[in-house]
């Protein structure tokens, strides 16, 4: 007997088969046990996570022998049929391979046609969004007031590209992708089933690289079967899948934390000698920032899913909150900027020595370096230094100017305010000051200035 893959071995022929969907699959048992059938249902969702198989669920459903249920018996002649592929009044048509109007006028010809042997003529269309636009409109009538013996089961990966016309004529219902959580689980009951040994680590990275799809999982579960010789072992998988050892991320990471840079560079020496891609472990290493963050913020949560969880919680409680942030942030940037680095591997490094360059100077564990002179001139760096001459002015002076100048006495009351042709041949040593000007506006000039603040001392100037 020839072999038959996970995926189509394991593909659920019931409702209370499926995995996940349970906000689709509750909608349509309450409608199918109360007979409140629609002639026309749209699915969508990313590939693997279980469309068409729900629609032909569905057909079975409506064609049982047993009659209209949700649960229909799998055994009479019509649910063998369809489980098999062969049940006639199941017409399956990919919409990819025809997508020409004729295609679609021949389909519909046949509508007016009661069904042969089941109780409804099903049309499951796959990928409808690659129908023509001459296509939708010409299934626009028959599947707004299909005939009473017709049900049409639409699916499609990108409902974007379908007329709102045909959206508006279906009820619509939209998959999820799977967590990791729910893959690892349904993959352990296979392998349990299957009776083919296997690492809880192997299945972890099984379901992570599923990326959501069922069916991705049930594949690359197959071949790591055949990859490690009838075991899923996660040092296979790993190798399988060219995912990087967690403890060289973890190695690159505590060299940072310790801002050792020769232990830094040293790191990404030995992650080169694998030759990785650069952006994948930069992507490893914001996975296990998240987590770090997840367990500063709540240590039960983290899952011990890559076996992991005790270095997490190390992290969580080494790394200060903001250190974190500022690492996921500048790792972020980093994945954007690499594709613009000359070489990838020089770009990786970049950007770790940006994260040890730029990391909060207020950490207690941040590295503690004697900055060198700037070369900034003492006239800038102290305020009290004179711009011009480069020696020190009084202090008075210069700290209180314009206070000092407030009490000055009355302008007629001052000699030199009286006799102004006396004071104004001398302008080197006090400049004529009108009673319009501040005292404070008066410039400094380079030999020493004697301040004048009473009429006494105004009277003791020479002439």
């Amino acid at each position: 007997m020839s072999y038959q893959v996970l995926a189509r071995k394991w593909r659920p022929r019931s409702f209370r088969e499926m995995v996940g969907q349970t906000h689709v699959l509750k909608a349509l048992i309450n409608a199918l046990d109360s007979q409140r059938l629609h002639h026309a249902y749209l699915f969508t969702g990313t590939r693997g996570v279980g469309k068409t198989t729900i629609a032909r669920i569905i057909a079975k459903c409506l064609n049982c022998e047993t009659g209209i249920s949700s649960t229909p018996c799998g055994t009479c002649s019509v649910c063998r049929e369809i489980d098999e592929g062969r049940f006639v009044d199941l017409i399956e048509v990919d919409a990819a391979s025809r997508t020409k109007v004729e295609d679609t006028r021949e389909l519909l010809d046949n509508v007016q046609y009661s069904p042969t042997r089941g109780r409804f003529k099903v049309y499951l269309i796959d990928e409808v969004h690659m129908l023509s636009t001459s296509s939708f409109n010409a299934l626009l009538k028959t599947l707004e007031e299909p005939p009473p013996h017709v049900k049409f089961l639409l699916a499609t990966t990108d409902p974007q590209k379908l007329p709102v016309t045909v959206l508006s004529r279906c009820l619509q219902f939209s998959l999820k992708n799977m967590p990791p959580e729910r893959v690892v689980e349904h993959l352990s009951h296979v392998l349990s089933a299957e009776n083919v040994p296997f690492e809880d680590d192997a299945l972890w990275l099984l379901g992570r690289a599923a990326d959501g799809s069922m069916r991705d999982a049930m594949s690359l579960t197959d071949q790591a079967i055949a990859f490690g010789e009838g075991k899923v072992l996660a040092a296979d998988v790993r190798a399988m899948l060219g995912t990087l050892d967690h403890g060289q991320v973890y190695g690159v990471l505590h060299a940072l934390i310790e801002g050792d840079a020769r232990a830094l560079i040293e790191a990404v020496r030995h992650l080169a000698e694998q030759g990785p891609d650069w952006n994948g472990v930069l992507a490893e290493m914001l996975n296990v920032l998240h987590r770090v963050a997840i367990a500063q913020a709540l240590p039960d949560a983290v899952d011990n899913g890559q076996g992991d969880r005790e270095r997490v919680l190390q992290l969580a409680q080494a790394l200060p909150a903001e250190d974190v942030q500022f690492y996921y942030q500048m790792g972020l940037i980093g994945r954007r900027d690499l594709p613009l680095a000359p070489e990838p591997r020089g770009g990786f490094e970049m950007v770790l020595l940006r994260m040890l360059a730029f990391r909060p100077a207020g950490a207690d564990d941040a590295p503690r370096v004697t900055l060198k002179p700037l070369g900034i001139s003492q006239a800038t760096a102290d305020s009290r230094t004179n711009p011009v001459a480069g020696t020190a002015m009084p202090a008075p002076v210069v700290s209180a100017p314009a206070p000092a100048a407030a009490p000055v006495a009355p302008a007629p009351a001052m000699p030199v305010a009286a006799e102004p042709a006396a004071v104004a041949p001398d302008t080197s040593v006090v400049p004529a000051v009108s009673e319009a000007a501040p005292v404070a506006d008066v410039p400094v000039a380079d030999a020493p200035v004697a301040v004048v603040d009473t009429p006494e001392a105004a009277a003791s100037l020479p002439p």
